[in-house]
């Protein structure tokens, strides 16, 4: 793979099954260049195979489809290009679809309603005069914001306390009406006035931003939302109902120890839900998988075992039948798929492949799925595992073979090395993810497809502090930071040397982003055998967080501790001195998870040290730049490191 081949990487969204079994709905996107934005539109696909993908739509992003409950229609989000998704419906048979909501900072999450006749959705709703609300009133010309919170920020979106995500609902219009019409000026309305989109009524109203929510019968919805009244210094939240009256009540004990995150009501009426316990203080987040709950009157029970972790990538709860529903788990690099009840746990399919998302009509079960030979697919289980629906994937992958390596204390460390064409010996790229909790999986990664296309022999693995491999695992860095993981990256790169010849020990380089970054600019402090190294959004300068990071108010003293000389004893900003690697720092301009001037300070600091630095700086991204910033950033992005590799570690 090369850079300019970002287009060819196609994502599939959550599918959707017809209610008679016979159709998926999904959504493909993928960058485009020419546009600088990603585009996509709806598909369908026989469940049973016998036809290829269909293009069903065609705006400039269309995602997210949901089949209505008796299957007449197909509930979407509509974006055109610079403007927010709105909610749109079409007939399952193919038509024009019908606008339903023109939300002025879009629409986010939506359910349909059991009797199918309404929508539940969610969007942010701005205070007055900000966001565009007034017509004129730009950003510049805004009066000042008060802040008398902690939290009042988020990468990705920016200021949250002027634009809180509520809950609405609005009817569903048909779609073989006669169309509305802009109205034409006139001096009186005696002409009429033309016809409006249906009116969407707000539900909520509370100073938070409300979560995962679902229908709880046909008057009511259950939502996650942090109402309590230390919801600024915790990360503590509970379950709410929620009438078309807009009538709130908490349905979670007042004194919850859990973080939610999906939400999920089955037609027998049990509340299924996922979640992490974050313990009496609610900042107790390190290393906690997160497990599968049902509500049992008023108390959560937890319905998994705490070695399952069903966070990210498949971490949406899907209803399966009357009183089930489906999960997915992060173990070791890939997925396992789980119907849950209140009595137990069936396994549908394990190891293999990523479960991105899932969806079920009761029997069917069809997902969405990434391994290392595609980037993202639509399959249904049946009894041999993954059957797979649609061939998006264009691309030769190269080849990645999964590597176990013992670290120096005995311990097992998991891992993969992709290899380029040729006999080598090949220059080594280690490579260390971001999170700490998060974790290298068995997919088509981008990463390692261009740097081992341009020659590089690419190593990555799931060091201690990583998620999938158990709570202990996650947890083994607690006010330690590089120690543990940063032998265990080092150890597993001294055995994938030590394994295959053609990996060539005398030309090395490292990188990683957040976290990674965090991990990279430690290593090269420590340790010099490196050639060169890029530290890219990297968490660098623990001293700083608390106050600029959307996260600072906890990440840091979670991991590092509050004392500060405990904090510095793991600090890359600290021991930055010690640098003599040759540095690429990249980062964005809008990051406000790791921000900027966490770059610029260890940047600016290996160059008064004379250390051959150079700073990269991309304007209008975030925090996510890799995986979702403008597909032409991305592929400046690529284009730099591979300028800055070829510089410092040339291949042929």
């Amino acid at each position: 793979m090369k850079a300019e081949d970002l287009p060819h990487l196609t994502s599939v969204s959550s599918p959707s099954i017809s209610p008679d079994g016979a159709t998926i709905v999904f959504s493909a996107t993928h960058p485009d260049l020419s546009a600088d934005a990603t585009v996509g539109q709806l598909f369908t696909v026989p469940v049973d195979g016998s036809a290829e993908e269909v293009r069903f739509t065609r705006g400039f992003r269309d995602t997210a489809p949901a089949y209505s409950p008796d299957g007449t229609l197909v509930a979407f989000l509509r974006a055109s290009a610079g403007k927010p998704p709105q909610l749109h419906v079409v007939a399952s048979g193919g038509g024009e679809p019908v606008q339903l909501t023109d939300r002025l900072l879009g629409v986010g999450a939506f359910e349909w309603a059991p009797s199918g006749a309404s929508i539940a959705f969610s969007s942010r709703e701005p205070e007055n005069g900000r966001y565009g609300s007034i017509e004129g009133l730009d950003a510049a010309a805004e009066p000042p914001r008060h802040i008398t919170t902690v939290k009042y920020k988020s990468n990705g979106t920016g200021y949250i306390r002027d634009r809180r995500v509520q809950l609405f609902v609005v009817d569903v219009a048909g779609v073989t009406g006669e169309p509305s019409y802009p109205a034409a000026p006139a001096a009186d309305d005696r002409w009429g006035v033309g016809v409006p989109l249906p009116t969407s009524r707000q539900l909520t109203a509370a100073d938070a931003d409300h979560g995962s929510f679902a229908w709880l019968g046909s008057d009511a919805l259950v939502v996650a939302a942090a109402l309590h009244d230390s919801a600024d210094r915790d990360l503590r939240s509970g379950l709410y109902r929620v009438s078309l009256a807009s009538e709130v009540s908490l349905l979670t004990p007042v004194d919850s120890t859990l973080s939610i995150g999906d939400v999920a009501v089955t037609p027998s009426g049990d509340i299924f839900f996922t979640a992490q316990d974050v313990g009496p203080g609610g900042r107790d987040f390190i290393g906690k998988s997160t497990g599968v709950f049902v509500l049992d009157g008023a108390a959560p029970t937890r319905l998994t075992v705490p070695d399952l972790d069903f966070g990210e990538p498949g971490s949406t709860l899907t209803v399966h039948g009357a009183d089930a529903v489906i999960a997915v788990a992060r173990t070791r690099g890939t997925s396992e798929v789980f119907a849950i009840s209140r009595t137990g746990q069936i396994e549908l399919f394990g190891g293999g492949a990523v479960i991105e998302a899932t969806a079920s009509n009761g029997s069917q079960v069809a997902v969405a799925f990434s391994a290392g030979s595609t980037f993202g697919e639509i399959a249904v289980l049946d009894d041999q595992g993954l059957n797979q629906l649609t061939a998006f994937q264009t691309l030769e992958p190269v080849i990645t073979t999964p590597l176990a390596v013992t670290a120096r204390d005995g311990y097992a460390v998991d891992g993969w090395v992709s290899m380029p064409a040729g006999d080598g010996p090949h220059p080594v790229l280690l490579m260390i993810h971001g999170g700490p909790f998060s974790l290298y999986n068995q997919h088509f990664f981008d990463e390692a497809e261009v740097f081992a296309g341009a020659g590089y022999a690419v190593v990555y693995c799931n060091p201690r502090g990583s998620a999938g491999y158990g709570e202990d695992h996650g947890r083994a860095i607690i006010l330690r930071m590089g120690t543990l993981d940063y032998t265990d990256v080092l150890d597993f790169l001294d055995g994938a040397l030590a394994a295959d010849p053609r990996l060539d020990a005398t030309r090395l380089g490292i990188m990683g982003g957040s976290y990674g970054g965090y991990l990279t600019a430690w290593t090269i402090a420590h340790d010099q055998r490196f050639t060169a190294a890029i530290v890219e959004r990297g968490f660098l300068d623990p001293e700083v967080f608390p106050g600029t990071s959307d996260i600072g108010d906890f990440f840091g003293a979670e991991y590092m501790g509050s004392d500060l000389e405990g904090m510095r004893a793991q600090s890359p900003q600290a021991v930055v001195g010690g640098v003599t690697t040759p540095t690429f720092v990249i980062h964005s301009e809008q990051d406000l998870r790791c921000p900027l001037g966490q770059a610029e300070r260890y940047y600016a600091s290996l160059r008064s040290q004379g250390v051959d630095a150079e700073l990269l700086i991309f304007p209008g991204e975030n925090h996510e730049l890799s995986r979702s910033g403008r597909p032409r950033h991305r592929v400046q992005r690529f284009e730099a490191t591979l300028d800055w590799w070829q510089r410092h570690l040339p291949t042929k």
